[in-house]
């Protein structure tokens, strides 16, 4: 009998089994039949950008090659699955493969940072078949996960500008306490300043960041004062830390902070407005405390930042929760492109892909500011050569298990992001209706996907 376990929580060696089923029974399947070591390509792509999305931020890669490097079943795994009784009418040489399976293939991938177009792979696998298809799993976890929270954050990015202060509040409306790290790692990736998860923060090597809630204001002025009191007590701890001002009257509690601060009293470094019509309220709040920080939160998105700009806020900074860190899923799926050198896709309807190993040629033009700027993309057989003006953006990452590249400083792909972004048309950009750049398929895939089209209708499929 299994063992029930409540407390379901994560470590790296627990990463082996954070899988679904049928990549087991598939490898299983593979060792039965002889072909679990053939030469496998599997690659993780985005069939269609979510609504509204013009771009995706590649993210996650750094947690997807940790993951390869500390893959191995242990006895007590091994044990478990045997245990399910399911594996009954499969050869031992499969057990034999799993107690001393290693990952030992390579990795192509874009950087994290990069954007990215439906179709074109962020990632590709090159490793036995068996490993290959147990990695699929965890792999999309991760990086469909922080690409969806990266591409949000830079959007956020994009629409606030460079000198307002973002802070990552997504903990609580986080899909888990291992999604909330994720969520806070990718949005410092992408471009935020920083986050109030704590764990999150010193484990990036970072300050955690925060304001008060509501429940400081109600407890002191339960207890044995008023709305005064609390910014008092706070400020004498936390002189530094933006208050709370909208528990009762926002407008009011600003107009006795500002007397207090007039009177040589007290100093307001700075206060964050979770409320109301925030465009107004700010407005009047800085007549009020002129020298204050603002800080505005509340389900805050890219468009609502884009609303409040144009009405005239005075925002020096946002917290960004619930809308970073959840929202539209990016849909990335991991699909065999070739088994043996012999170049495969799948065919169903409107889940169509392109065969064999790829490589993503970005051109790009100079603007007349001189500039570079992203003008199409070229979708193509891995092995074509780059042209003048043309960038490859898949790069090897792992050969033969090993890692090619230390791994990155958030503060590299922060950069790399905001250069990404920078680099994308307007058009691209925009929040309404943007248009992707354009991916272009290249002859000698286009000939590729017809030979493969007209070898499967030979053979039946």
């Amino acid at each position: 009998m299994i063992r029930e376990d409540q407390e379901l929580t994560l470590n790296p060696q627990d990463y082996s089994l954070l899988s679904d089923f049928y990549q087991f029974t598939m490898a299983a399947c593979y060792t039965g039949e002889g072909i679990e070591s053939r030469q496998a390509s599997f690659e993780l792509f985005v069939r269609r950008l979510p609504n509204q999305f013009g771009y995706l931020i590649a993210m996650g890669l750094a947690q997807a090659l940790d993951y390869l490097e500390k893959l191995h079943f242990t006895p007590s795994q091994l044990e478990a699955l045997q245990a399910t009784g399911m594996f009954e009418q499969v050869p031992d040489r499969f057990w034999s493969l799993l107690e001393s399976g290693r990952f030992t293939g390579d990795v192509w991938a874009v950087a994290e940072g990069t954007a990215v177009f439906a179709n074109e792979p962020l990632l590709r696998v090159e490793a036995p078949l068996w490993q290959a298809q147990l990695l699929e799993t965890y792999l999309l976890n991760t990086i469909n996960y922080q690409t969806l929270v990266a591409t949000r954050a830079a959007r956020m990015r994009d629409a606030a500008g460079e000198e307002t202060k973002l802070l990552e509040f997504g903990t609580r409306r986080g899909f888990s306490p291992q999604g909330a790290m994720w969520a806070a790692r990718a949005a410092l990736a992408a471009g935020l300043d920083s986050t109030s998860n704590v764990l999150a923060a010193f484990k990036l090597g970072r300050k955690p960041s925060g304001t008060m809630a509501h429940s400081l204001i109600m407890a002191i002025g339960a207890l044995y004062g008023g709305e005064d009191d609390a910014f008092e007590a706070f400020s004498r701890y936390f002189p530094d830390a933006p208050l709370l001002i909208d528990t009762y009257d926002t407008v009011a509690a600003a107009q006795r902070l500002a007397e207090r601060v007039q009177a040589g009293e007290t100093q307001v470094a700075g206060v964050r407005l979770d409320s109301g019509e925030i465009a107004t309220l700010s407005q009047q709040v800085r007549e009020l405390l002129p020298h204050a920080a603002i800080f505005a939160s509340g389900d805050m998105d890219e468009w609502e930042i884009t609303r409040i700009k144009e009405a005239g806020a005075s925002i020096d900074g946002y917290g960004l929760g619930t809308q970073l860190v959840t929202g539209k899923p990016v849909n990335g799926v991991y699909k065999l492109v070739e088994i043996d050198g012999i170049p495969t896709m799948k065919q169903s309807s409107s889940k169509e892909t392109y065969p064999g190993r790829k490589q993503v040629f970005r051109h790009f033009h100079q603007t007349q500011s001189g500039a570079l700027q992203a003008k199409s993309d070229c979708l193509g057989i891995a092995e074509e050569t780059t042209q003048p003006g043309e960038q490859p953006l898949l790069q090897q990452m792992v050969k033969q298990g090993q890692r090619v590249y230390p791994p990155e400083s958030l503060e590299t792909i922060r950069e790399r992001t905001q250069t990404t972004v920078a680099s994308l048309p307007p058009q691209t950009r925009r929040l309404d209706k943007p248009n992707p750049v354009r991916v272009e398929i290249s002859e000698a895939l286009q000939q590729q996907k017809e030979e493969v089209e007209k070898r499967l209708s030979v053979n039946g499929h």
